[in-house]
Formats: structure tokens, C-alpha cells, sequence
């Protein structure tokens, strides 16, 4: 069919001409984004004087300031670790074990459906042992052994807290900024500011552990919002396709594959040259990314080369692909191709009820991996440029959900304060940083609010989490929103 192209612009509006320009030229500006944050501010892009002139300004500007960090992962449990049966130690609790919750010490706060309709509160003392470990002399509970080997690697942050008070809207706020969902999330801020450090990988991956059950995740939490759609987290799975639709079909070769790619590329161009619509250069850039991606994703993701010591530092989970083991360990093979943001996903933290059981499995599933994970990056020198995260939505109570008896109590769910480790680029090491009160229930020094740890995050990649903007629909964007401090009395 035969197209007249002039024709075709006549017959566009002007209010869908402006709104596609008006909206797009940020998205545009930053086309050469794509696995080139190595080039120049002076590059020429093939685009108009002016976006080659905001594309300019932008990478000029970027980073803000030097960054400490290169690289980020972050292992993000989901469900909420209690805080009180892990890292912050209250042996005080001990003689009141089983009494009501004071009032003094509650100050009103609500509880959630799940609690609320209990006639008593009472404290449970945590039944686990601590101990102090390493040169910091850090308090970490009996359940995490390995990670009491890498007590001086990590800066513990106690005085974590947030609003929200139930899964879905606490997760979407620390993954996204906001506790309504459609915000970019965090990987998809930090490839937009910063790009790419590998072309043939994409910039921000997810990994989530397979067979885990808990609360339910969404792709939206690692989506790109109104972000351009290039800058939207690709997630990696276990088995012999780990990116869905991107191997060849029955009957393809790599030849065909090319010449289909370079035809669609022209029609996508005659239509972006039609509309003038910017999202049509990164369905490009995404089409160019899959092709590249069939080579080295096998690569990447093929860990029978991995040595025996390797497997046995991670532990035997590891051997088994999809695993939150074998995730730490793809983890590490993803950092050591440089890619910018890595985003692994472990359920199963939320315990309402027979917590002994049910937390000390937990941490037989993920304890060994995420110590390893630190020790191996340590021992290969990326310690030095990654960030490593761990932590929940939000932490549990100090009262038991439902009567306090043998193995079956649990613990509710606990906005006002908890628990979350960095370690790596940036961080002091050995360092815990804010305080509770004896009961583990209110910040009583140094509080650290969810927008606080994300300018924090921010900053240490050297991005001003204030000039890191992006327009949408008239309004100025930003990840933290109009909140957020630099922590920085946890810098390096």
C-alpha cells in the first residue's frame, strides 16, 4: 500500500502534535542514553539543534556530583522481616514477656484488621539468642550466622519508617516513592539519570525467587511509570528461557532475525517521522537491545562454568536455577558485566503466626546467600563500587498477633520502626545508625524516613535526588517527590 506521508502529518491535530512534543522532547534528549553514558557531552545525535542541545545540558549535568557507587543491588524482602527477631536486640523484654503493651508506649497508634479486634497486646520477647559479633560488636540473632561472619561490612540503619501500614501500598512506596501505583520505580530512576554501563545487557534487571510464597509481586513495581519505556526493569527467569520471547522462533536464524529487525526499524522510523512520537525511539532501542541480548544473555546466565568453591559459598541451593541462591550468584555475574541496577525479589517474610518456624526457614533460604553474595563481591574487588541493599516494606510488632502460646503466635505488621542493612560503596562499615526505644516500637534518635533512604541511594550514585526531574503531564517528577534528606551521617 502506497503511503502519503505529508498527507498523513496534515491529518494530525495540533493539540496531539504538542502533546506528543511537548512530553516527549525529555525522552528524546536522552536517545543516545542507551548503553552510552561513556559518551561525551559534545556527541552529535541525530536529532533536531534543540534536542541535541538539551541532550547536551542534560549530560552535562550528570552525575551531580562523584558517586560512590557504580552499581547497586538490592535484596528486597518482601513480606517485612521482624526486626525484633533479627537485628535489634531488647533483652529488657524478657521481664515482660506476656504483659499488655503500655499505653504510654502504643501513644494511640492504629493496628491493623488483622489485630486490632484482640483483647489483649502482649509482648513477645524475641525466643531466638543474640550475640555481638565482629570489631562493631553488632547484636545479630542466632538465625543468621553467616551473615554474623560480614558483621563489619554493613551499616545497619535501626530507625527505618514509613507510613504505610499494609503490604501492597509499603512496597509500591519504597520501590516507587508513592503508595499509588504508576510511579517509575527506583531502577527505572537511576537507568534514566545515569544509562547504561553495558550495551548488550539491559540497565536494570529483576530477579525474584522462584516457589516462594507470600504476598504477591507485581512488574509494576520495577515498571517505568511514565518514564520513557527503555528505563522499565526486564526481569531474568529460571529456565532455559530466562527472558520470555526473545529467542529465535522454530525456523528462524540469526540472519532473519537481523533482516526483520532492519525492516521494522524503517517502518518504525516512517512513523516516527510521522508523528513525531519519542516512544517510537525506544521501541527501537528495545527491538536492538532483544537482538543483542541473545547472545549475551546465555552467556550470563549459564553458571555451570562456576567453580565447586563457588557453589559451596553460596550454599547447595545455588546449583538450582531460580533459587534466591543461584539469584545472589546471578547477581554477581550481572555486576560483573556492569549492569547499573539489579533487583532481587524474596517472598515469604510475613509472619502472622508460627513465626519460630516459619522465620528460622527463612533464614536458612536466604542467610548463607546474601553473606556470600557480599564476601564474593568483597573478594573480586566490586565491594569497592556496588552498593548492596537489604531490607523490607516495613517491620513487625513487639506484641504477638493472637495469644501468646507455644509456636503458633506471630507478629503484626510494624510502620512506626525497623530494620534495613546497606553495605559496600559509600556506607561506613560496621556502623549502625538510629535508635528505638526498649520495646523495639518508637524511633527515639535519629529517625530515617523511606524518602530519606531513597535521596541517601541517590546521592551515593551521584545524583542530586532534587535536580533528577521529569515532566509529566505539567507537574515536575521525582523520585523522593517534594520529601527526603541525605542521610549523611552513614556516608563513608
Amino acid at each position: 500500500m502506497n503511503l502519503d506521508w505529508n498527507d498523513l502529518e496534515k491529518q494530525m491535530g495540533r493539540r496531539h502534535f504538542l502533546t506528543k512534543t511537548s512530553l516527549g522532547l525529555g525522552a528524546m534528549a536522552l536517545g543516545s542514553l542507551v548503553g552510552s553514558c561513556k559518551q561525551s557531552p559534545g556527541t552529535k545525535a541525530p536529532h533536531s539543534d534543540e534536542l541535541e542541545a538539551a541532550q547536551d545540558e542534560f549530560l552535562a549535568t550528570l552525575p551531580h556530583y562523584f558517586p560512590r557507587a557504580k552499581r547497586v543491588v538490592y535484596l528486597f524482602m518482601s513480606g517485612g522481616p521482624s526486626q525484633m527477631d533479627l537485628f535489634d536486640y531488647k533483652p529488657e523484654l524478657t521481664g515482660m514477656h506476656g504483659q499488655d503493651l503500655p499505653d504510654s508506649v502504643r501513644r494511640g497508634q492504629r493496628l491493623t484488621g488483622m489485630s486490632a479486634g484482640q483483647s489483649s497486646i502482649p509482648v513477645a520477647a524475641s525466643v531466638f539468642d543474640f550475640a555481638q559479633h565482629g570489631q562493631s560488636g553488632a547484636w545479630i540473632s542466632e538465625l543468621l550466622p553467616y551473615t554474623s561472619e560480614i558483621a563489619d561490612e554493613l551499616c545497619f540503619i535501626k530507625s527505618m519508617h514509613t507510613e504505610a501500614i499494609n503490604h501492597d501500598p509499603a512496597i509500591t512506596f519504597f520501590q516507587t516513592g508513592n503508595q499509588i501505583a504508576g510511579r517509575p520505580s527506583i531502577g527505572s530512576w537511576v537507568s534514566y539519570g545515569l544509562g547504561s554501563l553495558n550495551e548488550n545487557l539491559p540497565n536494570f534487571i529483576v530477579l525474584v525467587s522462584k516457589n516462594a510464597s507470600g504476598q504477591p509481586l507485581y512488574a509494576r513495581l520495577w515498571g517505568n511509570g511514565f518514564l520513557p519505556t527503555r528505563h522499565q526493569g526486564v526481569q531474568f527467569r529460571s529456565g532455559k528461557d530466562p527472558v520470555l520471547y526473545l529467542n529465535n522462533p522454530e525456523g528462524y536464524d540469526g540472519r532473519d532475525r537481523r533482516e526483520m529487525l532492519d525492516y521494522l526499524k524503517k517502518l518504525n522510523e516512517f512513523q516516527r517521522d510521522a508523528y513525531h512520537d519519542p516512544e517510537i525511539d525506544n521501541r527501537i532501542a528495545q527491538y536492538e537491545m532483544a537482538y543483542r541480548m541473545q547472545t549475551s544473555v546465555p552467556e550470563v546466565t549459564d553458571l555451570s562454568g562456576e567453580p565447586d568453591w563457588v557453589y559451596d559459598l553460596y550454599g547447595p541451593d545455588s546449583r538450582d536455577p531460580g533459587t534466591y541462591a543461584a539469584n545472589c550468584l546471578l547477581a554477581r555475574r550481572l555486576l560483573e558485566k556492569d549492569v547499573r541496577f539489579i533487583q532481587l525479589y524474596h517472598q515469604g517474610w510475613d509472619q502472622h503466626s508460627f513465626l519460630n518456624n516459619s522465620l528460622r526457614n527463612q533464614c536458612k533460604k536466604t542467610d548463607q546467600p546474601t553473606a556470600a553474595l557480599i564476601k564474593d563481591l568483597k573478594l573480586r574487588g566490586l565491594l569497592d563500587d556496588t552498593l548492596v541493599i537489604w531490607g523490607g516494606e516495613f517491620g513487625r510488632t513487639v506484641y504477638s498477633q493472637g495469644k501468646l502460646t507455644g509456636e503458633s503466635y506471630g507478629r503484626d505488621h510494624h510502620p512506626r520502626c525497623f530494620t534495613m542493612w546497606m553495605a559496600g560503596a559509600g556506607v561506613k562499615r560496621g556502623f549502625s545508625f538510629g535508635q528505638t526505644d526498649n520495646f523495639g516500637y518508637n524511633i527515639v534518635k535519629d529517625p530515617v524516613h523511606v524518602h530519606d533512604f531513597q535521596a541517601t541511594l541517590m546521592h551515593l550514585l551521584g545524583i542530586d535526588h532534587e535536580r533528577l526531574i521529569y515532566k509529566y503531564q505539567g507537574r515536575r517528577f521525582r523520585l523522593t517527590d517534594v520529601h527526603g534528606n541525605v542521610v549523611k551521617d552513614i556516608l563513608a
